[in-house]
């Protein structure tokens, strides 16, 4: 019998032929936290009477969560994070680098790794065909000292998506309408494999965005195989010597596919206060937004603000929406800048913020007022999700957020395109 992603890539970390349902110890590629996460992963980590970790390049802490720290308690954070770095020789990314993820993405993993990060949006890696997943403190702290973790070979969904996407539809609707059609438990603790002639032509951008939200279906993971859109990624990223093919096997056991027609997806909307509370943007037209968000883990990469550049360029934000920008990294923020998105931005009435977490999480630089109405392009909308229990968060794509910031309230961005 052939193996799916999932299997293959744990087969090979355990050095244990396993099927779904084994239980592995698997090498750990990398292991990171952040700076909400971290300092517990810290404290467990030296109550356990742990030193040195088992390799200090594969462990990695990032200050991307409050950054800048809002408050003395999070600053305080922050010194434990580096004091920790310093001293066991572990990486660190300090305030202004970016997000995680992105960062993850950009310069670390690879094709067939195992990674693991106190953080449930690890599986980012996942567009990149690593078995990516988050994990408590304490499984992070043992990660960190031994080199190894222990799991539970997820069942594999698998997710053949075929045809062209619509002008005006991205891989951000793709998942949302995917999580809207299985719903928020639809695939807990089984991973997503995405397939078909949508997904082998979507560049690594596109597929960052959806392994991302795989967690917001209750996913393990979500994986892509390693193609040439990877190799092209990696090369583009000067990391193209650690590219290899990992595909699943054409004989491989599911415990289900999903078939999605691409040219049938349309603009899609999470509304408050879960993610696969969904609809077209199109039937939401008419929703007043306070507030757009543009960044994230999520749809902060270069081509997000580009298609944002590209919808908000020559006009100005509707005068009672406010427009927040943070790009997912300083190499984005830098790409950005020298292709003029950032004067775009700025030129329509937005604020830039540095490259992190910003207002995702509700900590700073974006918090709702009550009863306000945010279109994000985040992977979450829980209620106080941003800041207040009393406001709305509505997720979209970049495009759809951009289309917002100009009309004032959520728009199919196919008017203004």
């Amino acid at each position: 019998m052939g193996k799916t992603l999932a299997e293959k890539i744990l087969s090979r970390k355990s050095q244990v032929d396993v099927c779904a349902g084994d239980i592995v110890v698997a090498s750990v590629d990398l292991a990171f936290v952040q700076d909400t996460t971290g300092p517990l992963t810290v404290r467990e980590f030296e109550a356990a009477g742990f030193e040195l970790s088992a390799n200090g390049g594969k462990t990695v802490l990032f200050l991307d969560h409050a950054a800048p720290s809002p408050n003395c308690q999070l600053s305080t954070d922050h010194i434990l994070l580096r004091s920790f770095a310093r001293r066991t020789g572990s990486r660190l990314f300090d305030v202004g680098e970016g997000v995680c993820h992105q960062i993850v993405a950009e310069s670390m993993a690879k094709p067939g790794d195992v990674i693991v990060g106190s953080d449930s949006h690890t599986v980012t890696a996942g567009g990149l065909g690593a078995f990516a997943t988050g994990m408590g403190s304490s499984d992070i702290a043992v990660a960190f000292a031994l080199g190894k973790t222990w799991l539970r070979v997820p069942e594999s969904i698998r997710v053949m998506v075929n045809g062209d996407l619509q002008k005006g539809v991205y891989a951000k609707d793709l998942i949302l309408h995917l999580i809207g059609l299985i719903g928020a438990d639809g695939a807990t603790y089984q991973s997503l494999e995405f397939g078909g002639e949508t997904i082998e032509k979507m560049p690594v951008s596109g597929r960052l965005t959806i392994a991302n939200m795989a967690i917001e279906a209750g996913a393990k993971v979500g994986l892509f195989a390693a193609d040439e859109m990877t190799h092209k990624y990696l090369i583009e990223q000067a990391r193209g010597d650690y590219y290899q093919s990992i595909s699943p096997d054409t004989d491989a056991s599911y415990i289900k596919t999903i078939e999605i027609d691409a040219a049938g997806i349309e603009p899609t909307v999470s509304k408050p206060h879960t993610v696969d509370n969904t609809a077209l943007a199109k039937e939401l037209k008419g929703t007043r937004i306070q507030q757009v968000f543009i960044g994230t883990c999520t749809n902060g990469r270069l081509e997000d603000l580009a298609v944002a550049a590209t919808i908000l360029e020559g006009k100005k934000r509707h005068p009672e929406t406010r427009v927040i920008i943070a790009p997912a990294s300083k190499e984005v923020l830098l790409q950005a800048i020298a292709a003029g998105y950032i004067q775009t931005f700025i030129e329509v009435g937005a604020v830039i913020l540095p490259p992190g977490c910003a207002a995702c999480l509700g900590l700073h630089q974006g918090v709702l007022g009550e009863g306000e109405a945010c279109l994000s392009t985040a992977n979450r909308n829980f209620k106080g999700r941003m800041g207040n229990p009393d406001a709305f968060i509505y997720l979209g794509s970049p495009a759809t957020a951009a289309a917002a910031a100009i009309s004032g309230e959520i728009t199919d961005p196919r008017e203004v395109l």
